[in-house]
């Protein structure tokens, strides 16, 4: 499955990429100039329109610490609430971010809500009923800001060691952009603690990681098939739901 193509070129004696896209890729641009303005080290968007995205192409050595470093100074900007000033897509799916001052709510109603029905009905019932109960509540509402995110965080979406791609940004739990990267690893642990040098996680973050884990794995089940389904339920295993 495809949703892009990528090719590069010269302009004005600069190597760029291109980017063609099935979705609008202005809200891809909008998300790079969001990680730029609160410190976080993305390339120069150049131009856009809503099927094509003109960046700089990355190049150099890696910068693994100081990639750390900007993210966590972007997740220092926050805003009043949960969500962003447009919807905007993840991969090629859409995604709501209309302004919820509860971040469990947000995540439950804006995030989890709209994936379940690819679900066996055991398993999206079992995300109900830790919603339902307050199960949910009770593990993420710790009275955190809402920061900046890049949002879809893995290592495909980081250029060379240098530079975050590819975002779905909004302002959520800072915990999601770890939780989404330790899915499928690939980034190294030296990013990481570069980033805890500036603002080390929170007691209790390893209880909420499978948590958050869920939303990218429910995008991936409906976009890749059933194979996802055994790590859903791995997750909600080991959090007892």
């Amino acid at each position: 499955m495809s949703w892009s193509s990528v090719s590069r070129t010269t302009r004005d004696g600069r190597r760029v990429v291109v980017k063609r896209t099935t979705y609008d890729a202005r809200l891809e641009a909008d998300g790079l100039q969001a990680l730029a303005n609160a410190g976080a080290l993305v390339p120069d968007v150049i131009e856009a329109d809503t099927e094509r995205l003109v960046i700089e192409e990355v190049s150099g050595p890696e910068r693994w610490e100081e990639l750390g470093r900007s993210l966590a100074h972007c997740h220092s900007c926050s805003a009043d609430a949960f969500g962003y000033t447009i919807d905007n897509v993840l991969g090629p799916l859409p995604q709501s971010n209309t302004w919820d001052q509860s971040w469990s709510n947000f995540y439950a109603e804006q995030r989890l809500g709209p994936h379940l029905d690819v679900l066996p009905t055991d398993l999206a019932d079992r995300i109900r009923s830790a919603i339902d109960t307050g199960a949910m509540t009770a593990l993420l509402d710790r009275g955190q800001p809402p920061p900046l995110v890049h949002g879809d965080l893995w290592s495909g979406n980081v250029v060379s060691g240098r530079s975050f791609i590819d975002p779905a940004v909004h302002y959520a739990d800072r915990e999601l952009d770890p939780a989404f990267a330790a899915v499928f690893g690939g980034i190294p642990a030296r990013m990481w603690s570069a980033y805890e040098e500036v603002w080390p996680f929170d007691p209790g973050w390893e209880e909420r990681r499978p948590a958050l884990q869920l939303y990218h794995l429910l995008v991936h089940v409906r976009l890749f098939g059933g194979g996802y389904e055994g790590m859903v339920a791995d997750r909600l295993d080991e959090l007892g739901w």
